[in-house]
């Protein structure tokens, strides 16, 4: 019996391999009848449990904490026009090997300025990585090479143009998870919808996409504002990342992401500024990005994606900028913390171990109002969150650590149980080091920010809900699953519009990207919304029964974006809807 029993387990596991070395979505394995609605294989020889065999999801070997360094990515340093080799043309150069990109580029006859703009190439390619010493290098596909990708610091006003290679294995003799097709979306980038990362618009293998990001702030097309748009729109922490169209949640899983910050005339990234206007926020070596990812690894150390578990992936190791469990070293002074949750499913609560308190400045892409001082901050798949941390009155050699509380045992999304400290997973070590030379600490935290721009409800034509639900054992959205034939929404430019989100399935929760301009919550559940969510956003923590009503402008240029579900394995099978802005 044993004999037999191992001999079943073994054709399982090849047979799983197999269908996932046929790059088949979870929507191809329901079309050919291989899928049910819980996530499990039907049982058939050899089909009869999930991924990783009769135990299900593999246990991540052991990881000694505390012993590797966080790695901060390094601002990259942008090209001119002549370093790009092929210029840059308004239409898709199909002829030289660009592709994705079904439409000119909008605004190039005003915008387009070679000398007046920055440009970058980014690589995707196959690459090793090093999540822990103690693992073996795992495969993974990275742009440049680098885990996070490069981190590109743009100016509003200033148009940046990257140009998106696609040097990953052809679908041929691709193998393991993920598809080698990828297509690039800036969330929260106000961005002309061909340069979008739309999730149909995908790269052959051995092609490229040039993306003209305008950094224009919204409503630069309304005679009120001007060219410079509304001040009260101006971004901060964004971040890009693969969208490929049934694949996202695989993509990113294997490193396809990026971060892309935004600076301006207040938030000038240098906190010695003499300018009176100037945030003078910690910048340079005091502005750090906080990657955080989460994941599983098989038994032999390698990275693992359960691609039949539908229900959302959570990770048995906590990364962050690619390390699991790392320290770092900080000055006896303020910090900005660029904090970002790139998923899969996990959603996190974050306090110090201390039980210091920190000064939240941001929600999403925007500033807030005016900072916050806090004890904690939630972050939601796909949410960021800029925290000023002030270790300035701590010894030195004092050790505390972020601490996630945020109860979650699977993939459908919190318990809403919140950890005493104690109990909750330290993720990131603080090491205060008296040592490291700050030349002293010229950076502030200012009263105000940005107001929000007022909601003038005089300016709705409409009212539109969207059900976020479970329909024929998938992911829907109105009780329908995404189909890139359907428009589901045409939003008129220059109008705006009510809409309401709405959670209807059950024990799930959803943080719900909307692309394009970002929204104002109005209520949640006919009540005033948090501190933290009163701001402009693009993600949604869409809690168990919550409806969230928002308040959504559409200015500036026409075109097809996505709506969707951002515990991407929801998103992949397949909880989105395209719509689109028309005259």
């Amino acid at each position: 019996m044993a004999d037999w029993k191992q001999k079943l387990s073994e054709t399982a596991r090849q047979n799983r391999v197999e269908l996932v070395d046929a790059k088949l979505s979870r929507r191809d394995l329901f079309k050919l009848g291989l899928l049910t609605s819980s996530g499990f294989l039907v049982t058939k020889m050899g089909l009869s449990s999930r991924a990783a065999g009769a135990s299900g999801t593999p246990v991540s070997p052991p990881t000694t904490p505390w012993i590797e360094e966080m790695p901060v990515p390094p601002v990259a340093r942008p090209l001119t026009v002549d370093q790009m080799g092929i210029a840059p043309t308004e239409a898709c150069n199909i002829a030289a090997g660009e592709a994705g990109r079904p439409n000119p580029h909008a605004y190039w006859g005003e915008y387009y300025q070679p000398a007046s703009m920055d440009y970058y190439v980014n690589d995707n390619r196959a690459a090793k990585a090093s999540w822990h010493r103690e693992l073996p290098l795992d495969d993974v596909w990275l742009f440049n090479g680098m885990f996070p990708g490069p981190r590109i610091h743009a100016k509003v006003d200033r148009p940046v143009m990257i140009r998106f290679k696609n040097n990953l294995p052809t679908l041929a003799d691709h193998k393991g998870y993920g598809r080698p097709t990828p297509t690039t979306h800036l969330h929260n980038g106000h961005t002309e919808s061909d340069s979008d990362g739309n999730p149909m618009d995908m790269l052959p293998s051995a092609t490229w996409k040039d993306h003209l990001y305008l950094n224009k702030r919204a409503g630069f097309t309304d005679p009120q504002f001007g060219p410079q748009g509304d001040i009260r729109e101006t971004m901060s922490t964004l971040w890009y990342h693969d969208h490929c169209l049934d694949f996202t949640s695989q993509n990113v899983y294997r490193g396809n992401m990026g971060l892309y910050y935004m600076f301006n005339e207040f938030d000038t990234g240098d906190e010695n500024d003499t300018n009176p206007a100037a945030w003078r926020l910690p910048s340079g070596d005091f502005d750090v990005p906080l990657v955080f990812h989460d994941r599983v690894f098989d038994p032999s150390g390698h990275g693992y994606f359960d691609l039949f578990n539908l229900d959302g992936i959570i990770g048995d190791k906590y990364t962050v900028n690619g390390k699991i469990q790392p320290f770092m070293r900080v000055a006896r002074r303020k910090y900005r913390f660029r904090a970002q949750n790139i998923g899969t499913s996990r959603f996190y609560n974050f306090f110090l171990s201390n039980g210091q308190s920190m000064v939240q400045c941001s929600h999403d892409g925007n500033m807030l109002p005016k900072p916050l001082t806090v004890k904690n901050f939630r972050i939601a798949v796909a949410q960021r969150v800029d925290m000023i941390i002030d270790f300035s009155k701590l010894p030195d050699g004092t050790e505390l650590f972020l601490v996630n509380c945020q109860e979650q045992t699977d993939g459908r999304g919190p318990s809403g149980k919140i950890l005493p400290v104690q109990l909750g997973q330290k993720v990131l070590k603080f090491k205060v080091d008296a040592t490291i030379d700050t030349k002293g600490d010229p950076s502030r935290i200012p009263a105000r920010f940005f107001d929000l721009p007022p909601v003038n409800l005089k300016e709705v034509v409409t009212e539109r809900t969207f059900v976020f639900d479970r329909t024929n054992g998938g992911w829907s959205v109105n009780g329908k699953q995404f189909d890139e034939n359907v428009i589901t929404a045409s939003p008129r430019q220059g109008t705006a519009e009510i809409w309401n989100i709405v959670n209807n399935s059950g024990g799930w929760m959803h943080p719900v990207h909307i692309h394009f301009e970002e929204h104002q919550q109005l209520s949640v559940n006919g009540k005033t919304p948090p501190a933290d969510e009163i701001s402009r956003e693009d993600v949604i923590w869409l809690g168990h029964g919550e409806t969230h009503k928002l308040f959504r402008r559409f200015r500036d240029v026409l075109g097809r974006y996505p709506t969707h579900c951002h515990n991407v394995v929801h998103e992949d099978h397949a909880m989105m809807f395209m719509w689109k802005i028309v005259p």
